[in-house]
């Protein structure tokens, strides 16, 4: 069909250059020349299309990467017909005519094809009756590709209706039929006139910033938001229809992925020996997920909690019948056990994600935190040390740094212990420290998505207490990153961007409920900041391998001043212990700013 049609537009065009030659004079015309010309610029036009790729199924019919094959046959065949007319004697049509016939089969040829990929795309395009009218802010390249997309797909649940962009010199833009009509000040009049029922944020990794305004915006005008991921989530850097999704809580805080070269950096476990312990938890799964790619030669899983261990090896085998070496069950309290571990399984590489995490628990309950933070983290740093363990790398957290809680005070000092067996031993020890995760169990984004689900409603402990965040993936390519490029001894603390405002979250997902939830402020706790630090007053930022990780050295402390904290004081005097060893005043942070 391809081919008859540029057949039929060079008969077309070769026929009126003719004729507009001798001023549409049809009885001047040589019809016996023209007869012969006709069946030469055919036949010229399959062999040219056929060398030029036009009907070998190349490109789609009507599409734009087809207009140079067009193009280049056409040229082709104009040079050949007016050579050849040139040579033969009479000429079979004028000289002129067969630059003329070659302009015109172009515009006939490529004219066709605009009207064909014309009614293609309305016969494709999505019903306005049967799908949800969309809002668009962003007419750049994302909008852009997004909107074409979604009118060419019949099936789609969205069909776009206007556009809205903050670039003055795209405001009599129209992509497809689907106008640009204005900045976002015009959001409300332009979601009334265009009748929308949801807007889209077409700009791929838009800032936490923007993201939250246009969401307040459309909420003010009862339009549902969606979002485009990163670019760095898109496949060639093009959106499609499949990547239009709800906001996440990543979009909220502006935290998008980090990532790193993990590939160049983890040769230190592949075909290792590694120990993961708190493989169950939220971190150490993600661990164990993550290092199971690099096959290592045994991964062992360790944890005190048997269900957590059989969720972890159904997600990382695919099997959870815990019949396997691999999975050990092991309180990390008992040193006898572990040093039957260690020394049975001789691990040359441990990550130690084992820990009491939960803030007020920790509060009421020192002696807990000193039993499993510190002492059992002592105990395995000694045992690794022995058992010729070739580095462990310790997670600790954010509240190590200027510590003013139980859980900080604790993390601290196991940083300190680190730093002393690196500074006693050959063994590589480090500690990575980071903020809180997205999606942990019990994390404070967790827990306000789980009061909204049940109606509210929301808690937060202060207006203005302010966090950090970084997605588990993110921390733990921190963590594996840790144990190739830091020097032992060392903390390795990543960038984690702004600390994120509670109570803004709060508003935004509870603005986001089927119904209203109310946020109530309950007051900060004992042992929480109001703002948390990543590094300490005294702490350098000095990062010389990697933009976004700082390498912190670490003052060492004696195990044997830790081994002398008496867990059968009273809470208050453990804690002022607890404070000391950390090399931090005990205090209580302020209440407001």
């Amino acid at each position: 069909m391809q081919l008859i049609f540029d057949g039929l537009c060079w008969v077309g065009a070769l026929s009126f250059a003719t004729a507009a030659r001798y001023d549409l004079h049809f009885s001047r015309i040589d019809v016996s020349g023209l007869l012969l010309a006709v069946p030469l610029v055919a036949a010229g036009q399959v062999v040219a299309g056929l060398l030029f790729g036009l009907y070998r199924g190349r490109w789609p019919f009507g599409g734009f990467d087809e207009l140079a094959g067009v193009l280049n046959a056409v040229v082709a065949v104009t040079a050949g017909l007016f050579v050849v007319n040139v040579l033969l004697d009479p000429h079979l049509v004028p000289r002129s005519v067969p630059l003329g016939a070659g302009v015109a089969s172009l515009v006939l040829m490529a004219g066709g094809r605009y009207v064909w990929r014309l009614q293609d795309e309305r016969r494709r395009r999505p019903s306005a009756d049967g799908s949800r009218r969309l809002l668009v802010f962003g007419a750049g390249e994302a909008g852009s590709q997004i909107i074409r997309a979604l009118l060419r797909n019949p099936e789609s649940e969205y069909v776009p209706v206007a556009a809205l962009d903050d670039d003055p010199d795209r405001r009599n833009l129209r992509i497809m039929g689907v106008p640009v009509v204005g900045n976002r000040s015009r959001l409300a009049e332009a979601a009334r006139e265009a009748n929308a029922d949801a807007l889209l944020i077409a700009l791929p990794s838009a800032p936490a910033a923007l993201v939250t305004e246009i969401g307040e915006l459309a909420a003010a005008c009862g339009l549902p938001v969606k979002v485009l991921p990163p670019v760095s989530e898109l496949v060639d850097c093009r959106v499609s229809v499949g990547d239009i999704r709800d906001i996440s809580v990543e979009d909220l805080l502006g935290r998008h992925r980090i990532r790193t070269d993990l590939e160049s950096i983890a040769g230190y476990v592949t075909g290792k020996r590694v120990l993961v312990t708190g493989a169950g938890g939220s971190i150490g799964s993600e661990l164990c997920r993550q290092i199971y790619r690099f096959a290592p030669a045994e991964l062992i899983l360790l944890d005190r909690d048997e269900s957590a261990l059989h969720a972890v090896e159904l997600a990382i085998y695919g099997r959870a019948l815990m019949d396997s070496p691999d999975l050990v069950l092991v309180d990390l309290r008992d040193r006898p056990a572990v040093e039957r571990v260690l020394t049975t399984r001789r691990p040359e590489v441990i990550f130690h994600a084992a820990a009491l995490k939960h803030l007020p628990l920790l509060e009421r309950h020192p002696a807990e935190a000193v039993k499993t933070n510190v002492w059992a983290t002592l105990d395995l740093l000694e045992l690794a040390v022995a058992t010729g363990v070739e580095r462990i790398i310790n997670i600790s957290t954010d509240k190590a740094a200027e510590p003013c809680s139980v859980l900080g005070y604790s993390k601290r000092i196991t940083e300190r212990l680190t730093a002393y067996m690196a500074a006693h031993s050959s063994t590589v020890c480090l500690s990575v420290r980071f903020g809180n995760v997205l999606g942990s169990r019990g994390s404070v984004l967790a827990t306000l998505q789980s009061q909204i689900e049940r109606g509210g409603p929301v808690t937060v402990t202060h207006p203005n207490v302010t966090r950090y965040f970084m997605t588990i993936e993110e921390a733990v390519e921190l963590v594996i990153q840790a144990g190739a490029i830091a020097r032992s001894g060392e903390v390795l603390v990543l960038d984690m961007g702004a600390p994120v405002r509670i109570a803004e979250v709060a508003q935004l997902l509870a603005a986001r409920a089927e119904r209203t939830v109310t946020i109530h402020y309950t007051g900060l706790r004992g042992g929480e900041k109001l703002h948390e630090v990543l590094l300490g007053p005294d702490e350098p930022d000095r990062r010389p391998a990697h933009p976004l990780i700082s390498q912190v050295p670490v003052e060492w402390i004696e195990p044997e001043a830790v081994r002398k904290l008496d867990v059968a004081a009273p809470d208050g005097a453990l804690t002022s212990q607890l404070a000391a060893l950390s090399g931090q005043p005990a205090r209580v942070p302020a209440s407001d700013d």
